[in-house]
């Protein structure tokens, strides 16, 4: 290999942060040339104003610089033509039409509903620190944040405010924290402004395109976390995701089981199928041993026996003590399996994610993409 075929493998091995994948794949490496010890490499961005642009410069810069031999990196930006996004945009849909849901039975990506059936027993908490548990052990995780009247996502994860996705012609990318691609609707208004008014139309589209329209790559595991209740979007994606997986999450007290129990039975309306059930704001113990009940005890057990059927018991999957650790970390946009992975709660998650991670995804039933010969 020449120096200038040494520098070009090197640059091309570049991640690109937002679309996960070498630069080089994504035909964004142009000329190479080397003089003597100093290279010049040429590479184009997909769209003027790339909020990752530094990122890659500064990769590329480096990964040039790594080569044998070269004591001085030129890079030079550019950004492609029309043309050449619309063949990266037709490369990443890998053949599938333009507003196709990549989800559905056929798909390989475990599609799993965080739900509940009241607000605030913490359902959104556990969807974050759960998507970060489940990225932590190598897998690729996407997150939906369904909640559109009520979301919370971007703030649990620390997405700045007024970060939005990149956009390729009709390619949406969305944000990625902790190393969980993430979309919401908070990603789209000014801070502090309200989802008003919003129907069963308009909520129906604005989770279709969410699903259609964001490019999550290949995907091991996508959570969605769903609003409260029954309403439109369990609806509608029951509708979108009938093969989909539900996580129900409840608190102990029995007010909160009771309507946990409904929103599993809707799902099952639907033909999803329950997996478990996770109790949140369970007991903790004091630093002297005493064990504080705050919400009561038996509530994630009754949701769970409540939801079995003969043949298909639904196991309570996890306990989560109430937490400081953990409600710190969300106010502060830093899950606190990350923050403090030993704290109780922190420590319930992961295991979670371990468990989950180790089920896989359930096949029987469903459709096969094979055909005899």
């Amino acid at each position: 290999m020449t120096a200038a075929d040494r520098v070009r493998a090197a640059v091309a091995a570049v991640t690109d942060p937002e679309l996960r994948r070498p630069i080089g794949d994504l035909d964004m490496v142009r000329e190479i040339a080397v003089d003597g010890d100093r290279a010049h490499v040429g590479i184009v961005l997909t769209i003027a104003g790339c909020p990752a642009a530094q990122r890659i410069e500064s990769d590329v810069h480096r990964a040039a610089a790594s080569v044998p031999g070269i004591a001085e990196v030129v890079v030079e930006v550019g950004v492609m033509t029309p043309v050449e996004r619309k063949a990266l945009t037709e490369k990443l849909r890998d053949g599938r039409p333009a507003r196709q849901m990549p989800f559905g039975p056929e798909s390989l990506t475990r599609v799993i509903l965080v739900s509940s059936g009241k607000g605030g027993v913490g359902k959104s908490t556990v969807t974050a620190n759960l998507a970060v548990a489940l990225a932590e052990q190598g897998l690729a995780v996407g997150l939906v944040d369904a909640d559109v009247h009520g979301f919370s996502i971007p703030g649990l994860l620390g997405i700045p405010a007024g970060t939005q996705p990149t956009r390729i012609d009709d390619l949406m990318l969305p944000p990625v924290a902790y190393g969980v691609k993430t979309i919401s609707i908070g990603m789209f208004l000014r801070d502090g402004e309200a989802v008003v008014a919003w129907r069963g139309p308009m909520l129906h589209r604005t989770v279709t395109q969410f699903l259609t329209d964001v490019f999550f790559g290949d995907l091991d595991v996508l959570l969605i976390d769903m609003p409260p209740g029954t309403g439109d979007i369990a609806i509608s994606i029951g509708q979108l995701l009938p093969h989909a997986e539900v996580l129900v999450v409840t608190t102990p007290q029995t007010a909160a089981s009771e309507v946990a129990i409904r929103s599993g039975l809707v799902a099952r309306q639907t033909g999803q199928r329950v997996i478990g059930v996770v109790e949140n704001m369970a007991a903790f113990a004091l630093p002297d041993g005493t064990i504080i009940d705050l919400f009561g005890s038996g509530g994630g057990a009754a949701v769970a026996e409540a939801l079995s059927e003969p043949g298909a018991p639904v196991p309570l999957l996890a306990s989560i003590p109430l937490s400081p650790a953990l409600r710190t970390g969300g106010d502060a946009g830093i899950p606190v399996v990350t923050a403090d992975p030993t704290d109780a709660a922190a420590g319930a998650i992961l295991n979670l994610a371990r468990t989950l991670s180790a089920q896989g995804r359930g096949l029987a039933g469903r459709s096969l993409p094979m055909s005899l010969s």
